[in-house]
């Protein structure tokens, strides 16, 4: 791992694309901060988080070929990787809120953006940022479904140890991906997904409320939803969302 640390930034997403695009950097190569002005979500939100509390990185991987088909099981791996830190320090339950949020016991605990670069059709190279609540005790009252290390165990951690560990697991999740071990990850991350195989209330892009059971997710990330009468929908990411969040 090659470590970046700069003690403010716009966004370290940003910030590590602007490096691959001025020469090839190795990956793993991260880039923290402890203070993020313009750190996103999906859809553009914003990442809200205390100067020097939580932990707020960017990760890069560099592919010889991936096929961009192929690219929501690089999700996959990184929400496992948080996924499995967690659990090592909590005994809460951990899931993966589709497409991309670490939730503890319901509550947000951390989020993921992954950003791709393409060449020749394939994917070259992705950027994965994640924002993780580690050390922070209160979240804006536009925040409230909110939660962080600190507040599920009282205790205070060191940003480098969580760090580390991460980006270890990361790079176990990410062997299994490059090694072509797609049903067995799929098989882990169905086994962690929030609410799979539950009836959920969800609402489309229109606004019109409907539920349905998750009995999965494809290959290139749209939500796969069973509603009436066993017929399966699927949707990406500004087609659906869950009701109560």
């Amino acid at each position: 791992m090659k470590l970046i640390k700069l003690s403010a930034i716009g966004s370290t997403n940003a910030y590590l694309k602007e490096l691959c695009q001025q020469e090839k950097q190795q990956s793993y190569t991260v880039v923290q901060t402890h203070e993020q002005s313009q750190g996103r979500g999906q859809l553009g939100t914003t990442w809200v988080s205390d100067k020097g509390k939580n932990l707020t990185f960017s990760v890069l991987v560099n592919f010889l070929k991936f096929e961009v088909g192929d690219q929501f099981f690089i999700s996959m791996a990184v929400s496992l990787a948080i996924q499995k830190v967690l659990n090592a320090y909590v005994d809460n339950d951990i899931r993966v809120k589709w497409p991309n949020d670490i939730l503890a016991d319901g509550q947000k605990i951390a989020g993921i953006l992954i950003e791709n670069n393409l060449s020749g059709g394939h994917l070259s190279r992705v950027v994965i940022g994640i924002g993780l609540n580690v050390n922070q005790e209160s979240f804006p009252n536009e925040i409230p479904n909110a939660t962080s290390l600190k507040l599920l165990t009282n205790k205070s951690f060191e940003l480098e140890t969580v760090l580390d560990e991460i980006i270890t697991s990361i790079e176990y999740y990410m062997a299994i991906v490059l090694h072509g071990g797609f049903d067995f990850l799929t098989k882990l991350y169905y086994g962690k997904l929030f609410r799979f195989g539950e009836c959920t209330c969800f609402t489309d892009a229109s606004g019109l409320s409907f539920s349905g059971k998750i009995i999965g997710v494809t290959h290139a990330g749209m939500l796969r939803v069973e509603v009436g009468d066993k017929k399966t929908r699927e949707f990406n990411l500004k087609e659906i969302k869950f009701s109560s969040f």
